[in-house]
């Protein structure tokens, strides 16, 4: 991303389109930011499968988990 736009600059470039366009700009940007979330939440649940198959983690009671948190 070495010629993006400075924020300014992008804030200034929706301001100049219309109110449908706005809208639509939106809509877009957050299904964009919903499918970066869930490409994130799918790398960490590798992540934690990987690690858990790895015996890197071990199974626990939401007493436990408490329990450890609490100390």
């Amino acid at each position: 991303m070495g010629n993006a736009l400075p924020f300014h600059d992008l804030l200034e470039a929706a301001d100049h389109l219309g109110l449908d366009e706005q809208e639509t700009l939106i809509e877009i940007l957050q299904r964009r930011l919903a499918e970066r979330r869930r490409a994130e939440i799918v790398e960490e649940v590798r992540a934690a499968r990987r690690e858990f198959s790895e015996q890197g983690s071990q199974p626990s009671t939401p007493e436990k988990l408490m329990g450890e948190i609490l100390s």
